[in-house]
């Protein structure tokens, strides 16, 4: 068995009338975040570690923002896409953990939501996907509000 872990990294700015997807969950706010999809930074990296993993391109490769097809698209048929590409390469996801960078909205109460909603575009138990919260300290565009990050590492098995 050969095991391979991925690191993927997103972020996106705020910006006023988008609705505000975070790991495939809709948070009522009055801002989203700008992008040409839905602008879901925590599915976005999530993809991108599970890319890197596996050695192929980042979701830019795949699904680049100069495509009219992408544009407004849910981020999770993104993944979806994806997890496909791995399984086409021979690799299957083995679990993956995403961290949220937001001064708000609050997250914690809505992890369990967005761990549901993983689990049904990866095909991982649950339990296999952690999802944390937390600020940045009032510090730089992150901390004033002005964009939303996140980290993703994930673990693929290969037989």
């Amino acid at each position: 068995m050969s095991l391979r872990i991925g690191h993927g990294y997103d972020i996106h700015r705020t910006a006023p009338g988008r609705a505000l997807v975070l790991g495939g969950v809709k948070f009522e706010a009055d801002f989203g975040l700008l992008g040409h999809s839905d602008a879901d930074c925590v599915t976005h990296a999530i993809c991108d570690a599970f890319l890197g993993a596996a050695g192929l391109p980042d979701i830019g490769n795949f699904f680049p923002d100069t495509d009219p097809q992408w544009s407004g698209v849910d981020s999770q048929i993104l993944l979806r896409r994806v997890i496909g590409v791995l399984r086409e390469n021979g690799w299957t996801p083995v679990n993956l953990d995403a961290t949220v960078i937001a001064e708000k909205p609050r997250i914690s109460s809505r992890i369990a939501e967005m761990k549901a909603a993983l689990a049904a575009s990866t095909g991982l138990p649950s339990s296999a996907i952690g999802v944390k919260a937390t600020t940045n300290e009032g510090t730089g565009e992150l901390g004033r509000g002005l964009a939303i990050a996140a980290h993703a590492v994930a673990l693929i098995e290969k037989a």
